[in-house]
């Protein structure tokens, strides 16, 4: 049995230490592994292995969750505040954020627009931030706009976001053959659960069932599989998927 103790602390250490050397980890590392097996595997869990892993980004997602459940204009105060006394531009950003969390859309963007006629004016993630805020406040062309010149400059900037927020922006302006165009390349290019997720409530509300159920379909497949702190995360998208259902029912 010691024997197979020590096994153990040493495949552990193995395991680490391979991990080290695939992500680029300082070469101490390995003499701290298999110098102190046990000791040296659970300090390289904590300081290097955990915060670098899906669960910790996980346990992230959560807590920042819960601290906006329990306080959820929090944020916005403390923004408020700090550009009220420091009116900079990345005070004016954070602020511009922290509206545009809260769902006051309208003002966020009246504040990224603002970012954007000083030094930040080409900034691609200040325009990409602007555009959200103009989809959700309904001036689609001007996000239009500012997406597809982040597209001219950097195809590969935020490729799926951009996508996606470009599909949204030209559905809301009423140009649906472009919309579909770019949710069909969005869907195909990447497949990812938001994106999936838009692309049928899109084609809920314009009166494609086929392509809605199809893909409601295969997004439930998906939920199916998720644990219950995902569920959760996703909660709101879960939502505005179970009313465009009722709106499949109601046109098919």
């Amino acid at each position: 049995m010691p024997f197979l103790g020590i096994g153990l602390h040493v495949l552990v250490a193995l395991f680490f230490a391979v991990h080290a050397l695939r992500s680029g980890q300082q070469i101490y590392w390995l003499f701290i592994l298999f110098s102190f097996p046990l000791l040296g595997s659970i300090v390289y869990f904590l300081a290097i292995y955990l915060p670098n892993s899906r669960l910790e980004h996980t346990t992230r997602k959560v807590i920042s969750s819960a601290a906006k459940s329990l306080d959820p204009t929090r944020e916005l105060r403390e923004a408020r505040a700090a550009f009220d006394y420091t009116p900079t531009a990345q005070n004016q950003m954070r602020l511009a954020l922290a509206l545009l969390e809260t769902g006051a859309a309208e003002e966020a963007a009246n504040n990224y627009e603002a970012c954007l006629k000083g030094p930040f004016a080409s900034d691609p993630e200040i325009k990409f931030c602007a555009s959200r805020a103009l989809v959700e406040s309904g001036r689609f062309a001007l996000a239009i706009a500012h997406l597809e010149e982040i597209r001219a400059k950097d195809t590969n900037f935020r490729a799926e976001k951009v996508s996606l927020l470009l599909a949204r922006a030209l559905a809301g302006s009423g140009r649906n053959a472009e919309a579909k165009t770019e949710f069909e390349s969005a869907e195909h290019r990447y497949g990812s659960f938001e994106v999936r997720a838009e692309y049928a409530l899109w084609a809920a509300a314009s009166g494609d069932i086929t392509t809605a159920t199809r893909l409601r379909a295969e997004l439930e497949n998906v939920v199916k599989r998720w644990n219950r702190s995902t569920r959760e995360l996703n909660m709101p998208m879960i939502k505005r998927l179970n009313a465009a259902d009722e709106l499949i029912k109601r046109v098919s």
